[in-house]
């Protein structure tokens, strides 16, 4: 859109005088310079002094969706930036909506997803005399920010558009913040003056490349491919980092090329499906514990890998390392380290691999040694699944579940997960066919993110089916969302895991409860039987409240092919599960 029709359009939207169609304030140049940055969409909460940047954005054809909370909102972001590969972008007033919007900032930082938070500000002049919510926003933000910026005139919002849009993708993606004060947004400049500005910050924009500045790594890929035909046990690790560069294809024909097995972190599930022959995820322990040589596509060695170290890793494994961040890859310290795009330092290696093909047969002992783990504890957790336990373990609806979801083919739905025995049970039982089809609570073990997740996921994908497999307690964080689903009439089946509490019931043992406060519900506890079916239908969508096989069977048929906003509350057994899951160690 011209800078000329885009005033037209915003004008013919606020009905301004004639006299003023000639001036652009802070609020329509952040817009104009967004959409020409290729944003095309807004999470956010409006209010002071943002509320006519929201409809300015709107104007200009960049869809905005609100929400009853920033948080939930900068989750959405993250999420959006992981998705689409363009940075989500969150928008905040100022003071407590910029704290709020922190913890989708944080989000995005921890994940390495591309975000852009903007909180507009008090006024200039009166920062430090106690304005309406004041706070030294860019301070805040700093923890959580790969980069920051405040325009102190109207005439930089193009600059600082272009910069935190471009610094959000470049190298490592990660959150940036852009800080507009009140009195900014409401400045004015000429029309011309406008185009002008915009056309300079663009002529003038960073070329900060996502994916061609790497150094030549020719010698560095042969030093890897030796490693990897030298390995007795070599293992492919491959992450969410390898989803968002787009290298299922790469991986595939690297994997299915060589025949080594391949073990994705949670979110890398479904870069090659979880059925496929290679794959490692129910031989977990025995694949990481044997390997001797590992290709780390995408992931980082932390605690959700163990830091790659012993017992769970034997002590003389060789780690060759693929990352776009030279000072994140040399963290660990590994054998070998490839700086680079994920997509081509894979395709790098198999045209290295070409000419003199490596392949690890079927037949190959340690091949063989994964295969056999995999269908052994395959089959004892199928034993388990088979059985239709009521009132509900967190097996038997999980089955369920799994099923209707397999059963709706390609595309298939994405799947957001959190809560700690649902997310651990759903990360083991609930398949993986496509990339970029789980969202969970990730790098930060995050919870609260589900319908944030859901709704980013929903915006990014339109059409395509999103199914939530929730904890009551991660429900509870943003529940209010369902609102949000019903108004914009997304496709999203929330299915509430209601186990009456934190990780379930009151399990205290009777010395525990003593004290003056003794009668009160344990810390662990809700309210038993908490009908949260009932919260959507408050605001005219779906609720389902099952507690056998059939009910949950009937109640997913249905939801499924309507495709509308849905709650399925399904009873579960307070007594099932572990406490804190499968991290019991660290509470």
């Amino acid at each position: 859109m011209s800078l000329s029709s885009a005033l037209m359009a915003v004008h013919n939207q606020n009905s301004e005088s004639k006299d003023s169609e000639s001036q652009v304030d802070g609020n329509l140049l952040v817009a104009l310079a967004f959409a020409r940055a290729g944003i095309d969409c807004m999470f956010g909460v409006v209010g002071i002094p943002v509320t006519s940047l929201a409809n300015r954005a709107v104007a200009l054809g960049i869809r905005f969706i609100a929400f009853h909370n920033e948080q939930s909102a900068g989750y959405a972001a993250s999420a959006y930036g992981y998705l689409t590969g363009r940075p989500g972008v969150l928008l905040t007033v100022s003071g407590p909506g910029c704290v709020h919007g922190l913890a989708g900032l944080s989000n995005a930082a921890a994940n390495t997803w591309p975000m852009i938070m903007i909180s507009g500000s008090c006024d200039q002049k009166d920062f430090g005399r106690g304005d309406f919510q004041e706070l030294d926003q860019i301070a805040a933000v700093k923890p959580f920010s790969k980069f920051s910026a405040k325009a102190t005139d109207i005439s930089q919002i193009p600059n600082h558009v272009f910069d935190v849009v471009d610094h959000s993708v470049s190298g490592r993606p990660g959150g940036c913040y852009l800080d507009i004060p009140t009195d900014i947004l409401h400045q004015t400049v000429s029309e011309s003056e406008a185009s002008r500005l915009l056309s300079a910050a663009e002529s003038s924009r960073a070329q900060l490349a996502t994916e061609k500045a790497f150094p030549s790594l020719e010698s560095e890929i042969r030093k890897a491919v030796s490693l990897l035909r030298s390995a007795e046990r070599p293992l492919i690790v491959c992450g969410k980092g390898a989803a968002f560069a787009r290298a299922e294809n790469a991986l595939k024909n690297l994997v299915d090329t060589t025949g080594i097995p391949f073990l994705p972190t949670p979110m890398g599930k479904g870069l090659l499906p979880d059925t496929h022959e290679l794959a490692a995820t129910a031989a977990r322990s025995l694949a990481i514990g044997r390997c001797d040589v590992v290709l780390v596509v995408g992931a980082r060695l932390n605690w959700l890998l163990h830091f790659g170290e012993p017992p769970r890793w034997s002590k003389d494994v060789k780690f060759i390392l693929i990352d776009v961040s030279k000072e994140e890859i040399e963290l660990p310290k590994p054998h070998l380290s490839l700086v680079g795009d994920a997509r081509h330092v894979l395709e790098l290696i198999s045209k290295e691999i070409k000419d003199d093909p490596l392949c690890f047969g079927k037949s190959h002992t340690w091949v063989e040694a994964i295969s056999k783990k995999t269908k052994e504890n395959v089959s004892k957790m199928e034993l388990q699944l088979a059985k239709d336990v009521v009132p509900f373990n967190f097996m038997t609806p999980m089955r369920i579940i799994r099923d209707a979801i397999l059963a709706q083919g390609s595309p298939a739905p994405i799947l957001v997960s959190e809560g700690a025995n649902t997310m651990d049970v759903g990360r083991a039982v609930l398949v993986q066919t496509e990339p970029r089809t789980r969202l969970d609570a990730g790098t930060w073990g995050t919870m609260g993110v589900g319908l944030g997740y859901c709704i980013a996921a929903a915006v990014a994908s339109p059409g395509r089916l999103v199914v939530a497999v929730e904890g009551d307690s991660g429900f509870g964080f943003s529940a209010m969302e369902v609102e949000t689903l019903v108004r914009y009439q997304l496709p999203v089946v929330v299915i509430v895991f209601n186990n009456g509490g934190v990780y379930g019931g009151d399990r205290r043992n009777p010395e525990e409860i003593t004290g003056p406060y003794k009668d009160d519900p344990a810390p662990t506890s809700f309210v038993p039987g908490a009908a949260y079916h009932t919260l959507i239908e408050a605001f005219g969508g779906k609720g389902y409240l099952v507690g056998t096989p059939e009910e949950l069977k009937s109640s997913l048929a249905e939801s499924f092919s309507a495709r509308k906003p849905t709650v399925i509350n399904v009873t579960i057994d307070p007594y099932a599960g572990a406490e804190s899951g499968r991290m019991q160690h660290k509470n």
